[in-house]
């Protein structure tokens, strides 16, 4: 791609003010209609060192308004950020629906200096351009735009441009070391930018090669680019308005759930007798308790993290296994997220922004009391997402928890499952017990009404969602002792087995 450019490309200065007398009121005017039509845009800045990028970003948001733009400059991560997944420092500055984002430097940094440097293997790199596309596709699919620019140069114009900034105490320090190190070897980190072009360069998110020997041509490609895009996302805007009314969506039947997916229900093969007596209850409680402790300190100090989701049904017992499972855990290693309809906030930004916002970081532990299955069951049965955003839910939560997966967390899902009947005694028990009727609403009587839609809508999510790599465990909860000792069983296994691998591979290096 990088190969068959023509570098000499060139704009006089007569030319250069002309367009550009059109295209800054008209990138300006484009800013506010995205903004009022609730267009979120991220503009990425990717390139060879010395190609223009701090003056072309300077030069691009002088046509904007400020109140309504954030620069991010990406430099290497942080302490923090290298203990989360990688992605995690980007989903936490998506922009919201009436905000722009612009990138110097961005999530590419992870396959092209990182890669250079020898920080990342080679063996990971697919996976790294895997969750690159993901993360894009993801985030355009919600309606987000996301614009990419690659600024190009040669290698003798690279020098020349290192030299001019070196020459000048002002401005040397913006030349490192492995900014030189990278034009030495210009031909081998050129077929590296070439590799993540071919490898990321999708419908959805486009590259726009941006030819930056003459700086005018650069900055009136650019603005092009940009205007174009912002174009293209406000016509598509009114075409999806005027085709679809602006009614609520109509909640779906359950009569058209995928029957296919379903012959095999994993919630009706539960066994719902199974249970636990309180002496027996009691002592296995607190030796998993125990446990429990000093396998949370033993993952602090080798710095792994754990992600554990709870969903299940009203009064399903969620609450109580969470209690039980923090009981004597050290409350500084771990957060309990209690997850609620999203907040003013929380709506204006991708849906699955509110849970990245909440990874733990290696060595702590994160518990989710509801999670983002909420968009496969909550939001599909109420109808307060379409058809699209719930089904291709599936594949962005499953992307999700892998990348988490290949971080080194631990991920399990837990569903608490009752029947019907032990759900209406347990609301009828909350009513009547002064201490226990903040826990009931008439929207937990009212979901009852839809017990079977949910029930077919989660056997869908259990098929379409447990994997290896972040299984559902069906905990058989009518009676609560049997389902909190099998929470506490299953985590404590889990973390067993994790430290039993985690120490082989030490013993082999």
């Amino acid at each position: 791609m990088l190969e068959q450019l023509d570098l000499t490309k060139t704009m006089s200065k007569e030319d250069y003010h002309e367009r550009m007398e059109v295209l800054e009121p008209e990138l300006s005017r484009l800013q506010r209609e995205c903004r009022a039509n609730h267009i979120p845009i991220i503009v990425v800045f990717e390139g060879f060192g010395a190609a223009g990028k701090g003056y072309q970003i300077s030069r691009l948001i002088r046509a904007l308004d400020p109140r309504w733009f954030y620069v991010h400059s990406i430099g290497p991560e942080s302490t923090e950020e290298m203990m989360h997944p990688f992605l995690w420092r980007f989903w936490t500055k998506v922009p919201s629906t009436t905000q722009m984002a612009i990138f110097d430097r961005s999530w590419y940094r992870k396959v092209l200096i990182d890669r250079f440097d020898g920080i990342i293997s080679e063996s990971r790199l697919l996976s790294y351009y895997n969750a690159i596309n993901s993360f894009e596709r993801q985030l355009t699919a919600g309606g987000t735009v996301i614009i990419k620019l690659f600024l190009c140069i040669d290698k003798k114009e690279q020098k020349k441009r290192f030299k001019k900034l070196t020459d000048q105490p002002s401005s040397s320090w913006r030349v490192s070391e492995q900014d030189l190190l990278r034009n030495n070897e210009f031909d081998l980190y050129k077929k590296m930018n070439d590799e993540m072009l071919e490898h990321t360069d999708m419908d959805y998110a486009p590259w726009t090669i941006i030819e930056s020997m003459n700086r005018s041509f650069a900055t009136v490609k650019i603005y092009t680019a940009v205007i174009e895009a912002m174009k293209t996302a406000l016509r598509r805007k009114t075409e999806d308005t005027s085709a679809v009314p602006a009614v609520p969506v109509t909640p779906i039947p359950a009569s058209e759930y995928s029957d296919e997916v379903l012959r095999t229900s994993s919630l009706k093969k539960a066994d719902l007798t199974l249970s636990l007596d309180r002496e027996e209850y009691r002592k296995e409680l607190k030796r998993l308790q125990n446990r429990i402790a000093d396998l949370h300190g033993e993952f602090y100090r080798r710095r792994i993290p754990v992600i554990l989701g709870f969903e299940g049904w009203d009064a399903g017992g969620k609450g109580g296994s969470i209690k039980r499972l923090t009981e004597k855990m050290d409350p500084r290693g771990y957060r309990v997220h209690p997850t609620a309809a999203p907040n003013d906030i929380e709506k204006v930004h991708h849906y699955l922004w509110r849970f990245w916002k909440n990874v733990p970081k290696d060595g702590h532990i994160a518990i989710f009391d509801r999670t983002w299955y909420g968009r496969v069951m909550v939001e599909r049965i109420e109808g307060f997402c379409t058809r699209e955003e719930w089904q291709r839910a599936y594949q962005e939560i499953n992307e999700m928890e892998k990348q988490f997966v290949e971080h080194g967390a631990i991920v399990l899902k837990f569903w608490m499952q009752i029947d019907k009947d032990e759900q209406e005694r347990r609301f009828k028990e909350r009513m009547e017990n002064p201490e226990k009727q903040w826990k009931i609403t008439d929207e937990d009587w009212r979901n009852r009404e839809k017990w079977d839609a949910y029930e077919k809508a989660v056997d869908e999510m259990l098929v379409r969602t447990s994997t290896m790599a972040a299984p559902w465990i069906i905990v058989e909860g009518n009676n609560k002792y049997y389902a909190r000792i099998k929470v506490l069983r299953t985590v404590v296994d889990a973390m067993e087995k994790r430290l039993s691998t985690y120490n082989q591979d030490t013993d082999a290096q």
